[in-house]
């Protein structure tokens, strides 16, 4: 038996292992630029160059561990029988957490348009309507088994790979086998760091490309999970609160600021000239996506009725939500404050429970909750019942309508269930109603589709106007559908003319919305907080299109002022209707999953990544990107400087807006 200069056979098995996890890596890289790729985008080899590198990274971890730990003479396969077996399912377990990993990856960006991240634990805490939402939605038991299959072939496949190595007669001589292992240790070494220079390959380097799909398909999921896991810890720093504590409470106009104390609180007292007073209708509407409906110029039309409802209301055209998802929506909007907990929301935080919120000082109002899910969710029902005095929550149990799917029971049910319990009320009432059908999996009762009639359109032309799939287009017409039937009903009721409905999506969606919005909302991804705000009251409130930026913050502020309801704010929204505030207003927004915080006004955007620290000004009003080396511009300095304080001041603020010690009103 010769000696041969070829690599040792424990590297042949080692580097046969990895090349196939690069190929299945590869393969699954393509597969989703093909998916998810916009009509007529083309390859882009520097994305996959780029892919490619953090792919190896995560070989060169895996490699490393397997060269460690196939070195001890107990776990060399090459030196005992039993070992082999060892390896047959170590191999088997990591092909398992890798196709597992990527599978998740997957449908994750198809859910949420992002790549897999820490944020992803959220869903753990509500592992039961998780899960039911994703059965409901994607083939989970033909994926399941598709990779039972997989796992099983690669088994065999190494197994037999490895079986004649074993048999075969190759030596390579000790004084270049050691050649071969310090070079493969460094090439691994290298392979982890992933680039020549000061600083390892990260994260955030796939956004310098300056395109976010193709930083999506450039990410590697594992590099994009682990990465994020470091930002999963909440709480603030009471230095920087203090900091920049003047400009916030400059901006919110605090009555009797304290720098010391850290006092926010304003408090405010009407003359009550309502014989009868107002009800309030509140409606939290699912994945409302404003470059998706009718009132923005939509060629699809989706939303023709509740158009017609926003020229006969007050309507913000430009109202955004402080963060995406739905927990940080009805977060913000009941107690005032963004949520900026990262990875998980506010409302799952046992420190952050005990939440002022203005809703409490409506006190000679009965207050309801109506949700056709359950409130188990985010653990909104703890934010709900721990901090709403007397409140009336209504769930799936609670309604004699049938669950239609995960959500519970379909938004028209909902609502006419809550409009029979609303129509039968004595007193004013608050009523917050929380939709849920516009969500995958996009369900349409059967029992509405006699009347409800879905469209059908070719794929190119529903993407051309914002949407995914033929799907999303008629569950979102589905939606306006449930809003005529709501307010039909209700118009029957005697509460109707006495009372305020105010509609307000709880975020938007991310997204491509083409030449109908400047293209900073596309590219700096503010669809994805963009949503319709409509005040509706026409025996109370005059028909006006408003395109003053705002917030879901501003919605509580601004029912107490319509209302006359006297209250204290110790959160950040201020009263839209209040035309003695003539100072300019900004929408805060942070995105806990991009890693960015940011300021709209009703000019510019100012965005900065917290972990990429790249910031941009770009305008709102067109195609302009605005230069950030202009240090003397007033506007740009002082977007920059409120933009911090509002983010210092809601981490404070989450822990610090307790019942506690607020005005009581009268």
């Amino acid at each position: 038996m010769g000696i041969s200069l070829k690599f040792p056979k424990r590297l042949q098995w080692l580097f046969s292992i990895l090349f196939f996890l690069l190929l299945l890596m590869t393969l699954y890289r393509l597969i989703f630029f093909y998916h998810y790729r916009s009509l007529n985008r083309p390859f882009s080899g520097t994305t996959f160059l780029l892919g490619l590198r953090y792919d190896t990274r995560v070989l060169g971890v895996i490699g490393l561990l397997m060269l460690i730990l196939s070195s001890f003479k107990k776990l060399n396969p090459f030196k005992k029988a039993k070992t082999r077996r060892f390896w047959n399912v170590f191999i088997a377990f990591c092909f398992a957490i890798i196709i597992i990993f990527y599978a998740i990856d997957f449908y994750y960006y198809d859910y949420l348009h992002q790549r897999l991240n820490a944020s992803v634990i959220n869903f753990l805490s509500d592992t039961a309507i998780s899960f039911n939402m994703m059965w409901q939605t994607y083939p989970l038991l033909s994926i399941s088994v598709a990779i039972i299959i997989l796992l099983i072939v690669i088994t065999k496949l190494h197994n037999g790979f490895l079986r004649k190595l074993v048999r075969s007669q190759q030596v390579t001589q000790r004084k270049y086998a050691r050649g071969y292992y310090l070079f493969t240790v460094l090439l691994f070494c290298v392979l982890i760091f992933g680039k020549l220079g000061q600083y390892p390959l990260r994260w955030s380097d796939a956004f310098s490309l300056a395109d976010d799909f193709k930083a999506n398909v450039a990410l590697n999921p594992f590099q994009s999970f682990f990465s994020s896991l470091q930002f999963k810890n909440s709480g603030y720093d009471i230095a920087k609160v203090k900091k920049h504590y003047s400009v916030m409470a400059s901006y919110l106009d605090v009555q009797n600021p304290d720098s010391v104390s850290l006092n926010y609180q304003r408090k405010y007292t009407f003359e009550d000239t309502f014989v009868n007073k107002p009800n309030i209708v509140l409606v939290i509407c699912e994945s409302f996506s404003a470059y998706k409906s009718s009132m923005f110029g939509n060629k699809l039309d989706p939303t023709p009725y509740f158009n017609k409802l926003c020229n006969q209301g007050v309507f913000f055209e430009r109202c955004f939500s402080p963060a995406f998802g739905t927990a940080r929506g009805v977060w913000a909007t009941i107690t005032g404050i963004p949520d900026v907990e990262s990875p998980k929301t506010a409302s799952r935080n046992p420190a952050a429970v005990d939440q002022h919120s203005i809703m409490n000082d409506f006190k000679t109002y009965d207050k309801f909750y109506f949700l056709g899910g359950s409130t188990t969710w985010a653990n909104i029902r703890g934010l709900l019942n721990n901090n709403i005095e007397g409140l009336n929550i209504y769930e799936q149990e609670n309604f004699a309508a049938a669950k239609v799917d995960v959500w519970g029971i379909s938004d028209k049910n909902l609502f006419l269930e809550a409009n029979k319990i609303m129509a039968k009320q004595t007193k004013p009432f608050f009523s917050i109603i929380q939709t849920a059908d516009n969500h995958r999996p996009y369900t349409i009762p059967s029992e509405d589709l006699e009347e409800f009639k879905k469209l059908n359109y070719p794929l190119d032309t529903i993407k051309k106007y914002g949407f995914s799939s033929i799907d999303e287009f008629n569950a979102f017409r589905y939606t306006d559908f449930c809003y005529q039937k709501f307010m039909e009903a209700a118009a029957k009721e005697k509460y109707y003319n006495n009372t305020v409905f105010v509609f307000v999506g709880d975020h938007g969606l991310r997204g491509d919305a083409g030449n109908m919005f400047p293209i900073s909302f596309t590219k700096q991804g503010i669809l994805a907080e963009h949503v319709p705000l409509l005040f509706y009251s026409p025996e109370l409130l005059t028909a006006q299109r408003i395109k003053n930026v705002c917030s879901q913050l501003d919605i509580m502020p601004s029912l107490a002022g319509i209302t006359k309801q006297s209250y204290v704010n110790n959160s950040f929204g201020r009263n839209l209707f209040d035309s003695n505030d003539t100072r300019q207003r900004f929408a805060f927004i942070v995105d806990p999953d991009l890693l960015t915080i940011g300021l709209v006004s009703n000019q510019y955007y100012y965005v900065y990544n917290l972990k990429t620290l790249k910031q941009e000004f770009v305008s709102v009003i067109n195609n302009d990107t605005v230069s950030l080396n202009r240090s003397n511009d007033s506007i740009l300095n002082y977007m920059q400087e409120l933009t911090w304080a509002w983010y210092e001041t809601a981490k404070y603020l989450l822990l610090h807006n307790k019942k506690t010690g607020l005005y009581k009103s009268p």
